[in-house]
């Protein structure tokens, strides 16, 4: 009879037997799987939270100009970039706000902090501003700066500026420059709101964050503040891209030209999480593979033990011992597909659940050792939120793979106790009397 079928035979007899290999190979099959799906769910959550939050590189120099600016953002691991050009400017047909506390005499005054002004900063793009990114700052009115404003006269002023002057999105301002020998009209696209409380002594008008205002540093620069930003804020994907970067800002502007700082404390305490539970996960599945095999060989072995005297009849019938491993091979891998078909239904389910609660213990450790002062950012919840909700997807990859790690262990669990039935002899097996 063959094999194959002498295998289908022996499932249906020994059901016992075949139940508790299908209740095994259930068990395997939907850990498995449950550990690909979370491997796949957290690489995916790594390779956005890369994408979303990156890595702040601040880059500051003499030779810094808008042109090595825009080189370096033109680098292949820059995704965003934001020249920072600041300038105090008299206000043309303007009144800035001024502050409550009594003005000191012109003597007291240190500097030049008494110039009655507005404090403009030449950008790209607001949103990589640190008070707008962490939501301290917000658009209360209108739109934010966009790298598409580059080539536009237009700006970003605080709400508290725009009530005084009665001015709202829309409206136009004449900024001047420094030597008040340039004016230009610009468009107010949005207004803003900056909480942050005055100074507790006077200050000048410049220094108040309500009169703080931004615009495109290529129009600032057009009329008459300069062509040399104070630094360049450039986001790069991740924490290895840095040094490509780095070589970069040293061809342009000297290797002691510039100084070259790196923020990836965003990056590192949202993405350490994930390569927690990855590594946890790919742990977890090697042990289960290996785990499997193991209690598989055992069952297995102790199958052939006590069918000693069946296979000495068979091969007392000259049936070959290949063809006796092969038969109880065929018998552990029938069973592989039913639990695979189960575990399908199953895994997804746990992966999900055991991605949640992993995410939130690792999420809640960094927050507790590294990030003490999340708690006072706006976003913080929802990064938290975002951080523990990974999103599990099945496809044919994962069930394939699973597939494969089930053969081998059935291949791995009956050849290695089969080398036992090479042992065998018919007429020691039929003459035992044990």
């Amino acid at each position: 009879m063959n094999f194959v079928k002498r295998a289908a035979f022996s499932l249906r007899a020994r059901k016992g037997k075949t139940g508790i290999l299908l209740g095994i190979f259930l068990v395997i099959c939907t850990l498995l799987l449950g550990g690909f799906l979370l491997q796949d769910a957290t690489a995916r959550r790594q390779a956005e939270a890369g994408r979303r939050i990156g890595v702040d590189v601040t880059v500051r120099g003499a030779g810094l100009t808008s042109r090595t600016v825009d080189t370096l953002g033109a680098s292949p691991p820059v995704q965003r970039y934001n020249p920072m050009l600041r300038a105090v400017t008299e206000p043309q047909g303007l009144a800035p706000v001024v502050s409550n506390l009594p003005e000191p005499r012109r003597s007291e005054r240190a500097g030049d902090g008494g110039k009655d002004g507005l404090t403009v900063y030449g950008i790209r793009d607001s949103g990589m501003l640190l008070d707008f990114a962490t939501g301290t700052t917000t658009i209360v009115s209108g739109r934010a700066l966009t790298e598409q404003d580059r080539a536009r006269r237009v700006v970003l002023i605080e709400q508290r500026l725009a009530v005084r002057n009665r001015l709202k999105v829309g409206d136009r301002v004449t900024l001047a420059s420094a030597d008040g020998k340039r004016r230009a009209a610009f468009e107010i696209v949005g207004l803003y709101q900056d909480p942050r409380p005055d100074p507790p002594q006077w200050v000048a008008p410049s220094e108040l964050s309500a009169n703080q205002v931004y615009a495109p540093v290529a129009a600032l620069t057009a009329l008459g503040f300069g062509d040399r930003p104070e630094e360049a804020v450039f986001k790069v994907g991740s924490p290895g891209q840095v040094q490509q970067l780095r070589a970069e800002a040293a061809r342009l502007l000297g290797a002691r030209g510039f100084r070259f700082d790196v923020n990836d404390k965003a990056y590192r305490d949202q993405v350490l999480p994930l390569q927690r539970v990855g590594s946890f996960t790919a742990a977890l599945v090697w042990l289960i593979t290996l785990s499997g095999a193991v209690i598989l060989s055992l069952i297995v072995a102790m199958t052939i033990r006590e069918r000693r005297d069946e296979l000495g009849m068979l091969l007392a019938l000259g049936e070959k011992k290949w063809r006796l491993i092969g038969q109880h091979t065929v018998e552990v891998a029938a069973v592989l597909l039913p639990a695979l078909a189960l575990a399908a239904l199953a895994g997804q389910s746990l992966a999900h659940r055991a991605g949640s609660a992993l995410l939130a213990h690792e999420q809640h450790s960094v927050t507790a050792d590294r990030i003490p002062s999340l708690a006072r950012v706006p976003q913080a919840p929802q990064m938290l939120q975002e951080a523990q909700a990974p999103q599990v997807r099945m496809d044919v990859g994962e069930l394939g793979k699973v597939a494969g790690i089930g053969l081998g262990i059935a291949l791995v669990s009956t050849v290695v106790p089969g080398i036992g039935i090479l042992r065998l002899h018919p007429r020691s097996i039929l003459t035992d009397t044990e």
